[in-house]
């Protein structure tokens, strides 16, 4: 990956070391070694699971039946929960979740499901199976679509316009797909909102560098919490069908808006909205996986997309391009249950709505307190988050501090971070994993 920014984004990243500087520090505590404190609490990563948040009831009861089918016959599971999982064996090659997944697109069955859930989400728009591809996590889903836009050897390179701050994997995976990263800030005064002034400026630096032919966006936002509203999502379409460029909208955490008076809209249905001037145009490929915030199953490493108004040839190669492989058939079954939840007749709605309205209202009202608790702390400014599972407040940071960080080669949010988890066992993201390269120094 080349990059229209200054300076390299895979070697200022300091995601692994810092990871396994978190795993020593909890070693050394267990072997005794005196610190300051007794555990890492890392408060990094976006692992709802991790960070003590209890599976959904459902899920696991239904994936229990799955994996062992002698509990289909256990009447303290709820019956609904079996049933479900009848259901789902029946979908399985030979009833048994060991055995390959019939496709390299995923199971048709679940892939039903997620149409359902699609149109149930937008209103009645209408999705088609035939434009789902499931694979094992958003991740890897992206890495499909990436690898297809990147241009020949000896070609201009394609580039994808790309938020600042962006998630931590995305410059890693533009680098993996050959493709040139092309920064549009993000105003974090504004709320990280996304500004049409600033694609156009940021498209404009294109010119004899790169192609670009994608936009990436993240809604709600990564690592910034930002939720669009119609108006900035049909600025955002507006733009992407003048320029011809492909829409990539990461949407995992859709299921997690909890601003006061924030609606969450998918890029899909404000699309169908706009009329067909637009959505007979515009090419958009939506992402959503079981790492959301209120399913948290970020292990099962299970994911699909939707891509729409793509050219049949193209599709042909999305739903053929894990072959000869195939997705893994229990994250898929668990998305299956994401998408397909239980309803008000059934006998584990009650519980469902239980605990995803507590998993809600936790992430909510965590959000807003650790918001108010950093912005009391001096030399540190944060926005309200409206969505998601992050806060990525600025640092002001002494002058000692970044002096300091020059000479020892590092950026000085990455100075800032090891010393938190040298001294307090705290482990967070430094600014510049995510890509910010600008004077101001961030932490997730």
């Amino acid at each position: 990956m080349s990059s229209l920014q200054e300076g390299d984004l895979d070697l200022r990243g300091t995601r692994a070391p810092s990871r396994l500087q978190a795993a020593r520090g909890t070693e050394e505590s267990a072997q005794g070694a005196e610190k300051p404190f007794q555990e890492v609490m890392d408060v990094s990563t976006g692992d709802p699971h991790r960070a003590g948040m209890k599976p959904v009831s459902f899920v696991r009861q239904v994936l229990a039946a799955c994996v062992y089918p002698k509990l289909l016959d256990e009447k303290s599971l709820p019956l609904d929960a079996r049933q479900r999982a009848n259901t789902l064996l029946g979908v399985c090659s030979g009833r048994s979740v060991g055995s390959y997944c019939a496709t390299a697109y995923g199971i048709p069955y679940v892939c039903k499901s997620v149409t359902e859930f699609i149109m149930r989400r937008d209103g009645g728009v209408s999705s088609n199976p035939e434009d789902i591809v499931i694979s094992s996590g958003s991740t890897k889903t992206l890495l499909i679509v990436l690898h297809l836009m990147a241009s020949g050897e000896g070609e201009t390179p394609t580039g994808v316009l790309t938020p600042m701050p962006c998630p931590h994997t995305l410059p890693t995976l533009l680098n993996m797909a050959g493709l040139t990263l092309v920064p549009y800030q993000l105003l974090e005064d504004q709320g990280w909102a996304v500004e049409l002034d600033e694609l156009h400026r940021a498209l404009r630096t294109t010119r004899g560098h790169c192609s670009p032919r994608a936009i990436y966006i993240s809604n709600p936002g990564n690592p910034t919490g930002h939720v669009q509203d119609r108006k900035s999502i049909e600025e955002v379409i507006r733009f992407a069908a003048t320029e011809g460029l492909v829409l990539l909208a990461d949407e995992v955490y859709q299921d997690s808006v909890y601003g006061q008076g924030t609606e969450s809209l998918s890029y899909k249905r404000v699309l169908f909205e706009m009329g067909k001037e637009y959505s007979k145009k515009v090419e958009l490929v939506s992402f959503h996986s079981l790492s959301s915030a209120c399913m948290g199953e970020c292990g099962l490493r299970g994911a699909y997309m939707e891509a729409v108004n793509l050219d049949p040839v193209v599709m042909k190669y999305l739903r053929d391009a894990q072959a000869p492989s195939s997705p893994p058939v229990l994250p898929q079954l668990a998305l299956e249950v994401m998408v397909n939840p239980p309803t008000p007749e059934d006998p584990s709605y009650k519980t469902y709505s239980q605990e995803i309205l507590h998993s809600m209202t936790t992430l909510s009202q965590n959000a807003q307190r650790a918001c108010e608790f950093l912005n009391d702390l001096s030399g540190i400014k944060c926005q309200p988050a409206r969505g998601g599972v992050f806060l990525f407040p600025r640092l002001h940071l002494p002058p000692q501090m970044v002096e300091e960080a020059k000479m020892l080669g590092v950026e000085a949010d990455v100075l800032y971070c090891q010393r938190l988890l040298e001294e307090e066992g705290v482990r967070l993201g430094a600014g510049c994993e995510n890509g910010q390269v600008d004077p101001n120094f961030h932490i997730r």
